[in-house]
């Protein structure tokens, strides 16, 4: 088990994580962002299977969450507003009507404090952050680390951990595009998803929770079997009219805060395969309808709509303006934990 450290420009240092398998994971101190994830197919060929940047310096101010930690509050907040013990805070709203993955400076544009931990059994290493009282309109002062380990079994743990010292809201994930073919320019149609999930949380047209909860029964949500991405992706079903494809918020079945199967994903050419653990309640599912060209992307390739698909492990969106959603609130002397694990195998 090894880890490599680059200094890359400035303040911009890159962490390769490497096990005995040949799996690499290149972590950026930039956005505590995943930039590449390089793993084995079934011939033992090495791929990245994450869009990126060859030059990690373009990951500065990139654009779509390439990779990146996202927060203080993934996804969405109608109006960028909510109340906590009756008083009501503004957050920043970066997009028209809504406040998306924590404002025009979230986690995904802050350089992190990275520690090199010690392991003999696993590559880890851990990013810290201080975010202050009023960042971006969040009330409290944060403190927050982000752990990636690297196993010889091919797994990737992702961990978050986060205290404040003023009552405040809190969803993190982790925002990593993958496409298993190992190709930038392939699209993800061919890719075949399973999710453990029964129901999922409706929006409007612009992505917001309803309120309410529904069964993916009989809807082109059901991945409760494992099915190709691009059967159903175009049918006209109000969901997938409003978000121009998949970008939906799954309700993960059974749960109870432990990390527990929430995905599975299979790319039949080059025989990877890829588990999506978490403890968190929901996960959204992306498949990058909105992708429009990266500058200098991986490869030399411009990724283009539908080129990779999103697993991000969260609360739900919307839920500090939502009581029937799980709770987003951390409190003073609590500890939010996240853990999420991305499992890399051939079939």
């Amino acid at each position: 088990m090894e880890i490599i450290t680059n200094h890359l420009k400035e303040n911009l240092d890159s962490y390769i994580l490497k096990n005995n398998n040949g799996m690499r994971v290149t972590i950026l101190n930039y956005g505590a962002a995943i930039a590449r994830i390089e793993a084995p197919d079934k011939n033992g060929k090495i791929e990245n299977v994450t869009l990126g940047h060859n030059d990690l310096v373009n990951f500065i101010g990139g654009p779509y969450y390439l990779g990146a930690t996202v927060g203080r509050y993934a996804n969405r907040i109608a109006g960028g507003r909510f109340t906590i013990d009756g008083k009501e805070y503004q957050v920043s709203l970066n997009k028209p009507g809504f406040m998306l993955h924590g404002g025009f400076t979230g986690f995904d544009k802050k350089y992190w404090k990275a520690r090199i931990i010690d392991s003999t059994e696993e590559s880890a290493l851990e990013l810290s952050l201080i975010s202050p009282d009023g960042d971006e309109g969040f009330p409290g002062a944060m403190e927050i680390k982000a752990i990636y380990k690297l196993s010889y079994k091919n797994e990737l743990l992702v961990k978050y951990i986060a205290a404040s010292d003023k009552t405040t809201v809190i969803n993190i994930t982790n925002h990593s595009y993958f496409n298993l073919t190992g190709n930038p320019d392939n699209t993800i149609l061919d890719h075949i998803v399973k999710i453990y999930a029964d129901n999922f949380t409706p929006t409007n047209n612009i992505s917001i929770p309803t309120g309410n909860i529904a069964s993916v029964e009989n809807t082109p949500l059901d991945f409760r079997q494992p099915c190709r991405v691009g059967d159903r992706i175009d049918d006209n079903f109000d969901q997938l009219v409003f978000a121009k494809g998949y970008d939906q918020n799954f309700v993960i079945n059974n749960f109870n805060g432990e990390v527990r199967e929430t995905a599975a994903v299979y790319e039949p050419t080059s025989g990877r395969f890829m588990e999506v653990l978490t403890d968190q309640p929901g996960m959204q599912f992306y498949s990058g309808n909105y992708l429009n060209g990266i500058p200098q992307g991986t490869e030399g390739i411009y990724p283009k709509r539908r080129t990779a698909l999103c697993f991000e492990c969260q609360h739900f969106p919307n839920s500090p303006n939502e009581e029937d959603f799980p709770s987003v609130i951390l409190k003073p002397g609590k500890v939010y934990n996240q853990t999420t694990i991305y499992r890399f195998s051939t079939k």
